[in-house]
């Protein structure tokens, strides 16, 4: 039998079984788009985490109070440890550890944010002026937080987009005052675009100066210290500085993580590869179901068509041949479903791009191959047993059957 008529031979046998072939299609274009969609989130999720990374610049260090090796690990996330971060430790790693041009602690904290009868619980977070060089930051109207003395406060601030919309609607915010819990901030600034950070929305933040974030939340020690390191440093060298710095002021005890962007990208890296594996792979396990109910189709198919496979076998046709028929309709029938589901899955990834920009899904190359050869093999694996059965029958036998 020539390919040709084999392929129309086929067509026309599944669309014979209209409902039937309608049903298989399905079973493997959900498994397929399954797959397309679960790989696109994660992929999504890694593409999200490495981007906030890479707005700090690969210049850049990062201090955390508590130890916690980063070979692998993840860095302590809340910021307890025995022994605080204090400013003038951290105004002793300024002028004593070489190849550190600018630095920013940080002091962050939730409270109420007014202005005359308007009200918003915002993210307060207390820091220098260096902390929106690091960060990339820009205002859209107005100055960023004045170059200050570390220990020195004032009532300035620089408030996020979102917050100024919430607090003047269209109105002038450069210059009014604000009150924070039971103090007073002067806006001078309001911060430009979201400032997206680790899912945290910084056009809803205020920014003032660290030693006035102390006074407010009443804290003494920092959650977080920024280092920005030159160019012509080695960042190892200048981290290891760093930790040996902070152990002499710590009475010996190593209890700070220090880390740079480099190596948090390395864990979080393997960690959301891995993890988009794994969600493809509980994508996959619904085109082995699909196999599954391939095999069960194709096994009253043969029942049903038995009258057909004994005529076919009394004109001649050898037993390959009709396993052949079978095979075929079953990776035709598999290729369609999983070109279906590719669209299927495109289409609900590009909703989701349009829903949530900030999130940069895509469905990774393998992941579309993979799953066309999986929703293939699986079905071609899963329908040999069937059309074995077809290609043992007697003509004799199989003309006889009713």
């Amino acid at each position: 039998m020539r390919l040709i008529d084999l392929l129309r031979f086929t067509v026309l046998a599944l669309l014979r079984q209209r409902f039937r072939s309608t049903m298989l299609l399905t079973a493997v274009g959900l498994g397929v788009s399954a797959v397309v969609v679960l790989t696109a989130l994660g992929e999504g999720a890694r593409g999200y985490v490495l981007g906030e990374f890479a707005l700090m610049g690969k210049d850049s260090v990062i201090i955390f109070p508590g130890r916690k090796e980063t070979t692998g690990g993840m860095p302590p996330m809340m910021g307890t440890a025995a022994r605080a971060i204090t400013l003038e430790e951290v105004e002793v790693l300024q002028r004593s550890v070489p190849g550190v041009t600018s630095l920013a602690p940080m002091v962050l904290g939730n409270a109420p944010v007014s202005f005359k009868s308007r009200e918003r619980d915002s993210m307060v977070i207390g820091t220098t002026a260096a902390f929106f060089d690091i960060r990339k930051l820009e205002v859209s109207q107005g100055t960023l937080l004045p170059d200050l003395a570390l220990g020195e406060g004032t009532q300035v601030a620089v408030i996020g987009q979102k917050l100024k919309e919430a607090l003047f609607d269209n109105g002038r915010a450069i210059g009014q005052w604000i009150r924070l819990r039971d103090y007073r901030f002067r806006v001078i600034g309001v911060l430009a675009g979201t400032g997206d950070s680790f899912g945290s929305d910084l056009s809803e933040a205020i920014f003032i100066p660290v030693a006035s974030a102390q006074s407010v939340f009443n804290v003494h020690g920092m959650f977080r210290v920024m280092l920005k390191v030159k160019e012509n440093h080695q960042m190892e060298t200048v981290k290891s500085a760093i930790v040996e710095r902070m152990q002499a002021l710590h009475d010996g005890e190593r209890d700070v993580t220090v880390v740079s962007p480099d190596s948090m990208l390395s864990t979080f890296d393997g960690i959301l590869r891995v993890m988009t594996l794994a969600v493809g792979g509980i994508g996959a396990i619904s085109l082995v179901v699909s196999g599954i109910l391939v095999m069960n189709v194709m096994l009253m198919s043969v029942k049903q068509r038995t009258a057909e496979i004994g005529l076919l076998k009394a004109l001649g046709a050898p037993a390959t041949q009709v396993r052949t028929l079978f095979l075929t309709e079953a990776g035709i029938i598999a290729a369609a479903g999983a070109v279906v589901g590719m669209v299927v899955g495109k289409v609900v990834v590009i909703i989701g791009r349009q829903l949530y920009p900030a999130v940069p899904f895509a469905t990774p190359g393998w992941a579309l191959w993979s799953s066309l050869g999986l929703a293939v093999g699986t079905a071609l694996l899963f329908a040999w047993m069937p059309a074995q059965q077809a290609a043992d029958m007697e003509p004799v036998d199989a003309l006889g059957r009713k």
